[in-house]
């Protein structure tokens, strides 16, 4: 996600007066803010249950891209035994070709959430899709069965952020979270050419969709997943080019495998980083907006809005002489751009006065 979401996994130990327990840590990115997670693994099922037609492999003891999961996720605070014995009971019959059929009535992500599922009983989720990022993040090294705990407390100073975190008393959370049951799914290195480029698509698609909602954090995250994907298809397109070729089909006769062409494919990663880049702007993290336009200036120089964002980023960290250039550059795109005229104009009034300012500070000293 480069660079800004998602950080290595680090393990650490606590000591509980018994064998240290391993416990996962990382920071999770929601609309409430930056969040970290610690899970501890709290107990497995004792068999694999998992549905299709592919032979058991290494790959299909944990959910994989497109892997439909079973799921609950509880708060430990709010777990009422009695409930929580009857929704069992009522559960425990619940079939795979059930998780299919709940598909057509997917739950709106939770902008008000820190957990963006709904608590308390089972869900179905697609992995890889980013409903809810604490959430799969846990079930991503889950085995069918399985439960973990996690406890999740706000990261309130972390660098280059500047969000808002509600004044709750019941910080930290504490919730545990259940793996039923899940469809067969792939990791990235399994997956074709062709599939990831849908799934690239998907995930920019997606992330328009949340954008014009209000979810900023969660478009952020769909552009980022994009990127990631996009990533790994850089060497296969590098090979394409060397053939020759402007296109390739990786599946004979399945027009839903068919590869972008270069030009397509260098231009939707523009637009990817030039999108992140307006999330990060309006997310408060202008060192990652600048970092995010600049990679899109770089690989779609006749990008207006990319420039538009590089200039606001650089503005946002003072840096006047680089947002003037990044405008200026606009204005060479789209003459009398009203944006960019009207940002020039801030810049120089604004280095008028700090002018002012150091003058009068000099002035004073030798006075």
């Amino acid at each position: 996600m480069d660079g800004w979401m998602d950080p290595p996994l680090e393990t650490l130990h606590i000591n509980n007066g018994h064998d240290a327990d391993d416990v996962t840590s990382w920071v999770s990115v929601c609309p409430r803010g930056l969040w970290k997670v610690q899970k501890k693994r709290a107990g497995e099922g004792s068999q694999q249950t998992v549905s299709g037609d592919d032979a058991p492999c290494s790959s299909n003891y944990f959910p994989g891209l497109g892997s439909l999961c079973q799921v609950r996720v509880r708060l430990k605070a709010d777990v009422d035994e009695a409930k929580s014995l009857e929704s069992e009971k009522e559960n425990e019959n619940l079939s795979i070709t059930e998780v299919n059929e709940e598909l057509t009535t997917a739950f709106p992500r939770c902008q008000d959430s820190v957990l963006q599922v709904p608590l308390g009983y089972w869900t179905t989720l697609r992995l890889g899709e980013g409903q809810c990022d604490i959430t799969e993040a846990c079930v991503e090294r889950m085995k069918a069965g399985e439960k973990c705990e996690i406890l999740i407390s706000p990261v309130r100073n972390g660098p280059d952020v500047s969000v808002p975190h509600p004044a709750e008393d019941n910080l930290p959370l504490f919730a545990t979270v259940e793996l039923k049951s899940f469809t067969p799914g792939k990791e990235s290195w399994e997956m074709c050419p062709g599939k990831k480029w849908e799934w690239v698509k998907s995930h920019k698609e997606r992330g328009g969709v949340r954008f014009r909602s209000g979810d900023v954090w969660g478009a952020a995250d769909s552009y980022s997943r994009a990127l990631k994907l996009l990533i790994t298809l850089c060497g296969h397109m590098r090979d394409v080019k060397k053939k020759g070729q402007e296109q390739e089909d990786t599946n004979s006769g399945d027009k839903t495998q068919q590869l972008p062409s270069a030009n397509e494919f260098k231009t939707t990663k523009a637009e990817l980083h030039s999108n992140l880049s307006l999330c990060q702007l309006k997310l408060n993290q202008p060192e990652r907006a600048k970092a995010s336009a600049a990679k899109a200036t770089e690989l779609e120089p006749a990008g207006a809005k990319a420039w538009y964002r590089l200039g606001q980023a650089c503005q946002m960290v003072n840096e006047l002489e680089e947002a003037r250039r990044a405008f200026k550059k606009l204005l060479e795109i789209q003459p009398e751009s009203p944006a960019a005229l009207k940002a020039l104009k801030n810049i120089a009034s604004r280095e008028k006065e700090t002018n002012a300012q150091l003058g009068l500070r000099l002035s004073k000293m030798f006075s």
